[in-house]
């Protein structure tokens, strides 16, 4: 693994937790409904970008908490400017990870294979 990319992991965990910090206990925009987790972050080489891949439970309404997000960048990474020591504070874009729901997309499919499986072998 090459040096910088061990900073760029590092960099990206550091970020990941500071930003579930502020999401959970700090940010007030009332767009933003639902739970909010952090479940990755990836940051450019140069430091000036990062997407951070957001999992949102219960919202009301996805597209506005996205949007929410979006327009309280600045008030997030100011925070984390205070708290995680970079020469440059990247730019955040925010992503919807779905992950999750692919994830139990796929369980439910298998299964459902696994209960076609068992009435045919029953027959």
């Amino acid at each position: 693994m090459p040096k910088n990319e061990a900073r760029l992991n590092r960099v990206n965990e550091e970020l990941k937790k500071e930003l579930s910090q502020v999401l959970n206990y700090e940010l007030k925009n009332p767009n933003v409904t639902g739970m909010i987790s952090v479940t990755k972050v990836k940051i450019t080489p140069d430091f000036k970008y990062a997407k951070v891949y957001v999992s949102i439970l219960n919202s009301k309404n996805l597209k506005k908490t996205i949007e929410g997000l979006q327009e309280s960048s600045g008030f997030i990474r100011s925070r984390l400017a205070k708290t995680v020591n970079l020469r440059i504070t990247p730019e955040l874009i925010f992503e919807i990870d779905d992950s999750m729901e692919y994830g139990a997309k796929i369980d439910s499919i298998l299964k459902e294979l696994n209960v076609n499986k068992d009435n045919n072998e029953e027959k």
